[in-house]
């Protein structure tokens, strides 16, 4: 059994192509400025191990474009954010690699974090967390030991000592846990693996802190999930895929915490070859859109939503901007799609037409060495 090293894939080399356009409409920078609500603050993470990223910076934005505020010190490999119920802290994992942790950070004032304290993830590279729907815990996947932990919240946002470890186990390669979430309504824990071709469904006992195995979903073998997102009716749930660029469509019946895999959309138009690697989902907030950034042709794609959920279909698959668009994140008014292009560097901005869900050009760029992901405050 072989696994897939995630710094070794982070580090590879990777050839940009022109985009395919299948839309034909699209926004205008113009038309969508409004959607911004100038001055909001957002947050930036970047690898810094190996790497020429600042971890976590704070930017203020105004129409499209992001300015640099601060870097907050201390806090390296940023990978991924969530914030406390109460909006007062903000959690973020810090992927290292073999000794990952994860970070809580006060931010009463959300343009000057300031660490509270920092807890191992009990693994190596979390890549992913989430604050659980009762708002007692934060969950993290392990992506290099292939496994999820559970931090309890402690008073003040602080994190406590893990409650529990789950260890997945995979079948033709080492697994690799790449997110964990729980479902719309609370009940369940969903890990998405990418090793072990799987996506776990977990029990979380809210009073314990312990998780229980309820499913494992198994994908066809090198499909490699990578994350999922729940469409708006909470009955469907999207799988995107990295080692295939397609997404699967699956059931999701939250009375038994049961996940049903139904199709597979390609995320690429027809005769795409090269590097062909997704990286995230979103979903727009009407349930009509679904978008995914694809590493190696280095586009945007966005799939139509019909069916009552149960049906995708890719209609656009535009340029990003730069290489390698790890993440990409919608602004709060859904005018505005912020790309985090690893390998260029740079955090591109894009309309979003409200009317079609389209993105348009590349409006502005921010530049911030291997950059990850962005959050809004």
């Amino acid at each position: 059994m072989t696994g897939l090293s995630r710094r070794s894939f982070l580090g590879a080399a990777a050839g940009a192509s022109a985009a395919t356009v299948l839309g034909a409409q699209f926004a205008s920078a113009a038309t969508t400025a409004k959607a911004c609500t100038a001055g909001a603050t957002v947050y930036v993470g970047s690898y810094t191990t190996g790497a020429n990223g600042h971890g976590l910076d704070v930017t203020s934005r105004s129409g499209a474009k992001l300015t640099p505020v601060r870097t907050v010190p201390g806090i390296s490999d940023t990978s991924w954010f969530d914030r406390s119920a109460d909006g007062r802290t903000l959690y973020v994992t810090n992927e290292g690699d073999p000794n990952g942790f994860v970070s809580a950070l006060d931010i009463s004032d959300v343009t000057n974090p300031k660490l509270l304290n920092k807890i191992s993830s009990k693994g190596s590279a979390p890549t992913h967390l989430s604050v659980h729907s009762s708002g007692k815990y934060v969950l993290a996947a392990n992506y290099g030991t292939g496994s999820v932990v559970v931090l309890p919240i402690l008073a003040g946002g602080k994190l406590g000592a893990a409650t529990d470890l789950a260890q997945h186990q995979g079948t033709d390669r080492a697994p690799n846990a790449h997110q964990v979430v729980n479902d719309p309504t609370g009940r369940w824990v969903l890990s998405v693996d990418l090793g072990a071709d799987s996506v776990y469904v977990y029990t979380l006992d809210v009073a314990t802190g312990k998780l229980a195995l309820h499913q494992q979903l198994k994908l066809p073998t090198g499909a490699g999930p990578r994350h999922l997102a729940f469409d708006r009716t909470g009955k469907f749930a999207y799988i995107l895929q990295e080692l295939r660029p397609e997404l699967t469509v699956a059931s999701w019946d939250a009375a038994t915490g049961t996940l049903k895999a139904l199709s597979v959309v390609p995320a690429v138009p027809s005769g795409s070859t090269g590097d062909l690697f997704p990286g995230e989902i979103a979903l727009s907030k009407d349930g009509k859109f679904a978008y995914a950034t694809v590493r190696g042709p280095n586009t945007l794609a966005t799939f139509a939503i019909s069916n009552g959920g149960s049906t995708l279909k890719l209609v656009s698959s535009v340029a990003t901007g730069g290489n390698w668009p790890r993440h990409v994140a919608l602004d709060p008014a859904e005018g505005w799609f912020y790309v985090s292009n690893q390998r260029s560097g740079t955090v591109t901005s894009l309309p979003r037409d409200p009317a079609t869900g389209l993105p348009g050009a590349v409006a502005s760029s921010l530049t911030v060495g291997s950059v990850n992901s962005v959050y809004f405050a």
